[in-house]
């Protein structure tokens, strides 16, 4: 029952035979590929995040997340050399172990993809807030500006972006190669003009206490700050178009999640040291001593206290990188970096909502959605009705909730996909090793296992009420499938065929 209804991997490989993808990525092109998919979100929107959760430990955290993130990249890097198709995780827990599980990761894809554009969204409200302060002395009433929990009624800011993304995805507008690749740059840009400037002042007292919340907030801060990883599966999606993927994935892989962990250490000792203030990075807590929980209305209150006082820790910054540079002196290029946010997230937002209806199209050709849901717009040519059930999804999501909780729930569903890709590829191991892989993760037996268990560890690691939100998500998905997919799923039905017709991919799809 667990494992019935497998996609048979041959089907699934005549696809990628057909494609004929031409090999032309060299190591060099798939760590800058990794770089540019990994930095923004969460070193932008997180830092905060962190702070409150485990103080000057939270470079303990990034450590942390970004081993986790590697052992789950080489398993991932196997199965997408061997299954280069739409789908993600879900189409090789498919043709690995069976629709049910396969539809279980799909499900919990929704919280990875659709969420975390919500906490992009969320994100980058805080800098065009704090940008509109800043330069033009604009100021958005905090009701209309954050959550109900945040102190405010509705995020408008992050209502409107999500709203904008939504609407440039069904009439079909993507970004360009060059307008990417100029985002990537402004994005490093920013971080290396944050370190260069706050590095040089850094302050190695404020570093004491190092874990002033101890083990448990260090493993709860990587927990958190894990989405700050996320984006890596673009290097291991693109094994088929690389030149000896034996040699390059894994050096595309590993070299930008080393970058990347470099970045964010020296980017968090700035944002921990720089300040005059030495308890500037520590936990905000209440009178009587005791630590407030991030995204709470407790916490806000007492940042409204703290700045009252003429202080505003890390913790309580919307805009924390830019917050930093201000704090020391660099006004101008705080806003600069304010602006350099600003511009870069909406395409994480766009990027996140445009994977999330890629899943929903695989499941919807699959059988397991309705086929309404991939309908093709006659004009636009795009999946109109998944994009708008995808972005009102992701508004409400955005427009209510914290940023902080929103990384949390995501990384829940994160989490559960990349553990069952872990499994997915031992199973494949014992049942199947003869197969063809143009990848194979280096000993397998250890860095498999490694990935399951970092990956359980860090989902224990949050909050309680992201662990209680994937068992519910996974119960509202099981009912779903029971008494509407298994019946309508095409493999169940005998229906076997890879659907690799140009004209059934959303950019290209004709009207059903």
């Amino acid at each position: 029952m667990i494992f019935d209804r497998v996609k048979p991997l041959d089907a699934i490989l005549a696809t990628a035979e057909k494609k004929g993808l031409h090999r032309s990525l060299g190591a060099f092109q798939l760590t800058m590929l990794g770089i540019g998919a990994v930095i923004g979100t969460g070193i932008f929107v997180l830092t905060s995040e962190a702070a409150q959760k485990a103080g000057p430990g939270m470079l303990l955290s990034f450590v942390l997340a970004g081993f986790v993130c590697a052992v789950a990249a080489l398993c991932y890097s196997e199965l997408a050399s061997m299954v280069p198709v739409a789908g993600s995780a879900y189409t090789y827990t498919y043709a690995v172990m069976g629709e049910l599980l396969a539809w279980m990761v799909g499900w919990a894809l929704i919280l990875e993809y659709a969420v975390g554009a919500s906490a992009v969204a969320v994100g980058w409200s805080g800098y065009f807030v704090g940008l509109l302060k800043n330069s033009l002395g604009i100021e958005i009433p905090a009701m209309l500006a954050a959550g109900p929990s945040a102190g405010g009624f509705i995020n408008l800011p992050a209502v409107v972006i999500s709203l904008l993304v939504t609407w440039l995805l069904v009439i079909g507008t993507t970004e360009s190669a060059r307008v990417n690749a100029a985002l990537v740059v402004i994005k490093v840009t920013a971080l290396t003009v944050f370190i260069a400037l706050s590095i040089p002042v850094m302050n190695m007292e404020h570093f004491q206490p190092l874990m002033p919340t101890g083990v448990a907030g260090v493993a709860g801060a990587a927990a958190s700050i894990f989405f700050a990883y996320v984006g890596f599966d673009a290097v291991s999606t693109a094994a088929e178009e690389t030149k000896n993927p034996q040699r390059n994935v894994p050096i595309g892989l590993i070299g930008s999640l080393i970058i990347c962990t470099i970045f964010y250490l020296l980017v968090a000792s700035g944002a921990i040291g720089a300040t005059a203030d030495p308890a500037f990075a520590q936990p905000v807590r209440n009178a009587a001593g005791a630590l407030l929980d991030p995204g709470s209305t407790a916490l806000t209150e007492r940042c409204k206290e703290l700045a009252g006082m003429g202080r505003e820790p890390l913790s309580c910054s919307r805009e924390a990188l830019a917050h930093v540079l201000r704090s020391i002196g660099w006004v101008k290029v705080g806003n600069l970096i304010g602006l350099a946010a600003f511009l870069a997230l909406p395409s994480v937002v766009l990027m996140m909502m445009f994977g999330q209806i890629r899943v929903f199209f695989a499941m919807a050709r699959d059988g397991l959605l309705p086929e309404k849901l991939a309908s093709v717009h006659p004009r636009f040519h795009t999946p109109h009705v998944m994009t708008v059930v995808t972005g009102v999804g992701v508004t409400l999501a955005a427009a209510f909730l914290p940023v902080g909780k929103l990384a949390d729930f995501s990384n829940s569903g994160t989490l559960f996909a990349f553990m069952m890709v872990a499994i997915s590829i031992l199973v494949l191991r014992r049942t199947d090793p003869g197969r063809r892989r143009p990848f194979r993760t280096p000993a397998v037996f250890i860095v498999a296992p490694l990935a399951i268990l970092g990956c359980l560890y860090l989902y224990f690691s949050l909050p309680w009420q992201a662990m209680a939100v994937l068992p519910g998500w996974g119960a509202v998905g099981l009912l779903l499938y029971f008494m509407y997919s298994r019946s309508r799923s095409h493999v169940g039905r005998g229906i076997v065929d890879v659907v690799d017709d140009p004209s059934m991919q959303p950019e290209t799809a004709k009207p059903l």
